[in-house]
């Protein structure tokens, strides 16, 4: 699957998955599974690139986003990779790397949303809501509004919403943790 699909998406941090969970089940979402996802970030001059190796995702990602809590639209570029690992050995000689991220990610749909609860290694725990357009027949304001019916619904307040990636706030961490042994 190559394609190009339009997202309004939120990340929050969470400490209600089970809450989540149950609110989702209420709401007959379609449960996909649990996907252990290993995502290499290149450091790259625009946007964000990613070889994501999944049990379930395996996918080359380039997106551009503006950095903000609320609701983001993003347009995605997503290649399908059967063999992430030869992919990041081409990777690896043409961008350096700027962040990897290790996740355990439980994957539902309602309709277009997709539903993310994830345990991020040395983050803790979030959600993301990502209302999807493939087809180019929603409009930006109905993803947006989309995105924040669920977060009514999920009980989100605008303080839990993250600006950046997943990549973004490791990096941080890494360069707090470099400063130190300064």
């Amino acid at each position: 699957m190559n394609s190009t699909v339009r997202t309004v998406e939120i990340k929050a941090r969470t400490g209600a998955a089970a809450r989540l969970r149950a609110i989702l089940g209420n709401l007959n979402a379609e449960f996909r599974g649990t996907d252990r996802q290993i995502d290499t970030y290149y450091d790259v001059p625009r946007g964000r690139l990613k070889l994501r190796d999944g049990t379930i995702e395996k996918f080359l990602i380039y997106y551009d986003r503006d950095d903000q809590p609320e609701p983001k639209q993003s347009d995605v570029l997503l290649a399908a990779v059967p063999e992430p690992a030869d992919l990041r050995k081409i990777l690896a000689r043409l961008y350096p790397v700027f962040a990897v991220v290790d996740k355990s990610r439980e994957i539902y749909f309602i309709g277009n949303v997709k539903f993310h609860l994830d345990e991020v290694a040395g983050l803790g725990s979030f959600v993301e809501i990502e209302a999807i357009d493939r087809t180019g027949d929603r409009s930006p304001d109905e993803l947006r509004e989309q995105c924040l019916s669920y977060m009514s619904l999920f009980g989100i307040r605008n303080e839990d919403l993250l600006a950046g990636s997943y990549s973004d706030m490791l990096a941080c961490i890494s360069s707090l943790g470099e400063g130190s042994r300064a």
